[in-house]
């Protein structure tokens, strides 16, 4: 019986996932939640030494991490577990790593070594600082990349200090532009027929993520500072104070600014000489903020999220993470998605943030057991009874 399948939009594909911790798996869970059949390459049990580095198996982190895909045990350090991966490569198109550069070479399963068993392959490798150049042999972390990459020092109240962001965002992003490389290398494979080698690095991803502001020292040569919950060129924009607690405000440009001081019911704003213009604005962004924030202390979020709607003013709510499952839109959205263990439990988890028409993503099994596909999946290959039984017997699965 074939496996299930979360979208028919990459069910073509097969991808052998190597990956640990975090950019790897955030990297193949895109492919998987939108149909490939991805197979989760473990280390065998009885070769692992305490907990893995993804933490706890059972915990909330690896469980959305690892849906929609099936797990098998291979111990690559053994020549029956290195033959047998290389019989997987031959039938399959991908192939995700993110070790530290050198293990694949170690290994025996680098680039080179796997466009031999299958010209087609596509190999994946994430990093911390990239495959070549000075740092590459670091071990690389998110908060690394985070302060090296020059996030943690735009990020935080002026004069706070370095301040890294509340989600891994190196990491995170790393794997989404791992994802998108594969799907570039596939889609080229379709004119030359061969595969090749797509590599990022978590510092990469950072540095691209900085984006206006990395345009702004390239193009401008201006450094970026900390800038709190002002946004440091689009002005006002911000955090304000209610009556209940916060809302968020972003009326750049002269025709969002008059409406906003309309709306807010302080009018006299907009012919202060001092708030005329964008730059003014800019220069004066402690008066300005104080200016608004004296009128919006009046009433609570709520009422001015409903005054600012009918303005056309973008406004929103400052959202604990409970309270952002609550919202109304979010609900419609259906972005949390139910799935359902072989227990019977329902599960829940964060689903795709893009939906296609035709070929839409679902999450159709809940994460696997260490190995719990192993037999199932070599046969699939057409690993026969005895070659399985060798594999087992000389402890390589």
């Amino acid at each position: 019986m074939p496996s299930p399948r979360a979208s028919e939009a990459l069910s073509r594909f097969t991808v052998l996932d190597l990956t640990r911790v975090r950019s790897g798996p955030t990297c193949v869970r895109q492919l998987a939640d939108w149909g490939a059949n991805v197979i989760k390459i473990e280390t065998p049990a009885h070769l692992e030494k305490g907990e893995g580095a993804g933490g706890p198996r059972d915990n909330a982190d690896f469980q959305n991490l690892h849906r929609n895909k099936r797990s098998i045990t291979l111990d690559l350090k053994s020549p029956q577990g290195l033959a047998a991966f290389n019989r997987l490569v031959e039938k399959a198109d991908v192939v995700v790593e993110n070790f530290r550069p050198d293990v694949k070479d170690r290994l025996g399963i680098n680039y080179e070594a796997l466009r031999k068993v299958n010209k087609r392959i596509v190999l994946a490798s994430i990093s911390g600082f990239g495959q070549d150049g000075p740092y590459r042999h670091r071990p690389g972390f998110d908060q690394i990349a985070q302060g090296m990459g020059g996030l943690m020092s735009i990020t935080g109240l002026p004069g706070q200090g370095p301040v890294r962001v509340g989600i891994p965002v190196a990491d995170l992003c790393a794997g989404l532009f791992a994802a998108l490389g594969i799907q570039t290398a596939l889609l080229e494979r379709e004119v030359s027929g061969e595969g090749q080698w797509v590599n990022t690095s978590l510092l990469q991803a950072q540095i691209f993520m900085l984006d206006f502001q990395a345009a702004r020292w390239l193009q401008m040569g201006e450094v970026a500072e900390q800038a709190g919950n002002d946004h440091p060129t689009s002005i006002p924009t911000g955090v304000f104070k209610t009556a209940d607690g916060y809302i968020n405000i972003a009326a750049a440009g002269q025709v969002m600014w008059e409406r906003l001081c309309k709306a807010a019911g302080a009018p006299e704003l907009v012919d202060n000489p001092d708030f005329a213009s964008n730059k003014l604005r800019s220069d004066n962004r402690k008066a300005v903020n104080a200016a608004l924030e004296a009128k919006t202390v009046a009433k609570t979020s709520a009422e001015w999220i409903t005054i600012f709607e009918k303005a056309g003013v973008p406004s929103g709510p400052i959202n604990a993470i409970d309270q952002v499952f609550a919202d109304e839109q979010v609900k419609h959205l259906r972005i949390a998605q139910d799935a359902v263990k072989p227990n019977g439990e329902t599960q829940t988890f964060v689903g795709q943030p893009f939906v296609l028409s035709r070929t839409p993503s679902k999450i159709v099994s809940t994460p696997p057991d260490q190995g719990q596909h192993t037999d199932e999946v070599f046969k699939e290959f057409g690993f026969s009874d005895d070659d399985i039984a060798a594999l087992h017997k000389a402890n390589a699965v």
